[in-house]
């Protein structure tokens, strides 16, 4: 078997799959977090539930509508290029809320363990709402774009088919500034934000805990009884599963992106190019990214954990019944 069709098959494999695992999961997540029993502050529980719906959204219109679509169910509906335009400037909006989501709940978590004055003010409820909302609507307005960069692949009875990218967004420098600054927005900056705020908020930490002990050994002689210690690191482990997460998934991606500037190559000569392999393995993970914030927090916290238990005894008593 040809490489070009090993890679078709595990398309065909990997993306039904994907939304299989992706609804349901996400949904769950959502569910579980919004009856805020999980423990976490209703700032971070706004934060996460808003994650989860992003991450819903990118299952459904890339994985579902974009790419199972264009697997098994050519010719439908979905491939008539006004809806098919559509599509694709929903999966690059979601696709960036979800990312940006990432972004506001690090800078979020940085602000509430490493800037107290700040924090009061910043991390609220209300302002979680606020960044949430202003993210979700930006990140449509800058993809809005996108459904002109397209155009009909066929016309059959006057009726447009398909979406292929037009001509003039190769040529033109009004486009190829849209293409760098769309990159540019999503992934380079949020991969460097997080990546720093993660250094800022573990310097923070290590200075801190250091002074915390020796206080609390020198007042009290509990080196290992601090309830404030035990919270943060819940919040550590939290921040830094999510984002590492992120950095991990999309770092091919990323490495695609950098690839192809720097060799100047926007075209890969065929399924056994080294390049086209990234790009597909650079998909794969991006998407597959939106599976896995519930399964770190199975994983992190003890009471979702419980939820999710509780959950699923539920279900299945209802299934009996």
């Amino acid at each position: 078997m040809h490489r070009q069709e090993v890679i078709h098959q595990l398309d065909i494999i990997f993306y039904p799959i994907l939304a299989a695992i992706g609804v349901p999961v996400n949904l769950v997540a959502m569910v579980i977090l919004s009856h805020g029993k999980c423990g976490l502050s209703q700032c971070v529980t706004r934060y996460l539930v808003a994650m989860a719906m992003a991450d819903l959204l990118v299952v459904m219109f890339d994985v579902i509508l974009y790419r199972i679509s264009y697997i098994y169910f050519r010719g439908s509906f979905l491939d008539i290029t006004p809806v098919c335009r559509i599509i694709i400037v929903l999966l690059n909006a979601t696709t960036d809320s979800s990312v940006w989501l990432t972004v506001t709940f690090t800078f979020d978590r940085f602000v509430a363990l490493c800037c107290q004055k700040l924090k009061t003010k910043y991390c609220t409820k209300d302002m979680a709402a606020v960044i949430i909302v202003t993210v979700c609507v930006l990140s449509l307005l800058k993809c809005i774009p996108w459904y002109f960069v397209f155009g009909p692949q066929f016309i059959i009875n006057s009726v447009p088919w398909d979406c292929i990218v037009k001509q003039i967004y190769f040529s033109s420098p009004g486009w190829a500034i849209f293409a760098w600054l769309h990159r540019i927005f999503t992934p380079l900056l949020p991969f460097a934000l997080i990546l720093f705020l993660n250094v800022l908020t573990i310097r923070h930490i290590l200075r801190t805990s250091k002074v915390r002990k020796r206080l609390r050994h020198n007042g009290f002689g509990e080196k290992d009884n601090d309830p404030e210690m035990k919270n943060r690191r819940k919040s550590i482990i939290l921040l830094f599963a999510i984002s590492g997460s992120f950095i991990l998934l999309w770092m091919a991606g990323i490495l695609y992106f950098l690839w192809l500037r720097i060799k100047g190559t926007y075209y890969y000569k065929g399924p056994y190019d080294p390049v086209f392999i990234l790009q597909q393995t650079a998909r794969m993970l991006q998407l597959l990214s939106c599976c896995t914030n519930t399964c770190i927090y199975t994983v992190t916290q003890a009471k979702f954990r419980e939820e999710l238990k509780n959950a699923i005894i539920y279900l299945f008593t209802q299934i009996r019944k």
